[in-house]
């Protein structure tokens, strides 16, 4: 089958390779659609950061590079392993790309999302999307009923998205300012509209403020370049400062902002991940009693989203801004993304 193989930075390759075997408690994939992650990205141009550096294989699944990629996909269940009694053939599901340990004390805990050896199927190892097919552990396997598959690879990402909304506390009636509008940051707008909470943006790109209204998901969108962003929300939140801040865009500026505009006892949430150290004012986390949260992936969130997504809570077909063919995951994939983001939220490839 065909695969897309991590060899090394800007080294990815479109290779012929063989089908992964069913075992025993597994589901074999016929994989439909997948994402293209910021993750991945990172990867492409930084990496190997999660995956595994050739002589060094991850503690789970014994692999290094070269890996087959692609870890926010969808797919139509070909073959069922002997064990799995509850999945069948034809049915369309998503995964949640895990390898943990269980035997760690998150894991005892019910912190799967924090075991001490954790990886991601598609980049610590296990195949990937980003091939034909995939087979994988039955207890990662999501049904998503009605759900059409090409707006199912996005459950991966708003699952995350979730996970940060469910780590701050955020209720009906709050005011909440997200800090960027790249794909998380609109999926976290998505989630925040969904419980009834008002979303501030922020963002400079002309093309991911004008989707972040036209999705629906921001009811104001404020551009930094051109406003006040403390004396906006304040303005909006009549003096007070937003009760929830998101920090999506792993840009220091923005995680400042974020300090500056939720109000005193205020929440900020980190949800982008760092390439490189960041600085805080800790002075202003002291002085407004700030409650600053980290948040990783997700755990037990992959059957509210597939809810919400089934109610109509949440819209994914706006963010679905291209598709394109394995063959074309660089040239019309990475590079748009790594060159053009401004012009792109979701890249989705089919194998």
């Amino acid at each position: 089958m065909k695969a897309a193989r991590f060899h090394g930075q800007k080294d990815i390759r479109i290779e012929e390779i063989p089908e992964p075997e069913l075992r025993p408690g597994t589901v074999k994939l016929k994989v439909a659609w997948c994402g293209i992650c910021g993750t991945d990205l990172h990867e492409y141009l930084e990496g190997p950061i999660f995956i595994s550096a050739p002589g060094h294989p991850h503690p789970l699944s014994h692999e290094n590079a070269p890996v087959t990629m692609g870890h926010e996909f969808s797919g139509t269940v070909e073959e069922v392993g002997e064990g799995v009694t509850d999945v069948e053939v034809g049915e369309n599901v998503v995964v949640e790309p895990y390898f943990v340990c269980n035997e760690c004390a998150p894991c005892k805990a019910g912190n799967y999302h924090l075991c001490t050896k954790m990886g991601f199927i598609g980049l610590a190892g296990g195949g990937g999307g980003l091939s034909e097919k995939v087979v994988v552990d039955r207890r990662w396997i999501h049904k998503i009923g009605n759900i059409p598959l090409d707006e199912a690879a996005l459950i991966e990402p708003l699952s995350v998205a979730h996970h940060a909304v469910v780590r701050s506390g955020a209720e009906s009636g709050n005011i909440a300012i997200v800090g960027g509008a790249g794909p998380i940051g609109l999926l976290v707008a998505a989630v925040l509209k969904g419980l009834g909470v008002t979303t501030i943006v922020t963002e400079l790109s002309e093309a991911r403020k004008a989707k972040a209204l036209s999705s629906g998901v921001a009811d104001y969108v404020i551009d930094p370049t051109t406003e006040d962003v403390k004396a906006r929300v304040l303005e909006l939140s009549g003096g007070i400062g937003a009760d929830i801040g998101f920090e999506c865009a792993g840009v220091n500026a923005v995680l400042d902002t974020m300090l500056d505009t939720v109000r005193p006892a205020g929440v900020v949430v980190n949800v982008s991940i760092w390439g490189k150290p960041a600085t805080i004012d800790m002075q202003k986390v002291v002085l407004k009693e700030i409650d600053l949260r980290g948040t990783i992936a997700y755990v037990r969130d992959h059957e509210a989203v597939i809810k919400m997504v089934q109610d109509g809570v949440v819209d994914l077909a706006p963010f679905i801004t291209g598709r394109i063919q394995l063959e074309e995951l660089i040239s019309e994939g990475f590079t748009t993304l790594i060159e053009h983001n401004d012009t792109a939220v979701k890249i989705l490839v089919r194998s």
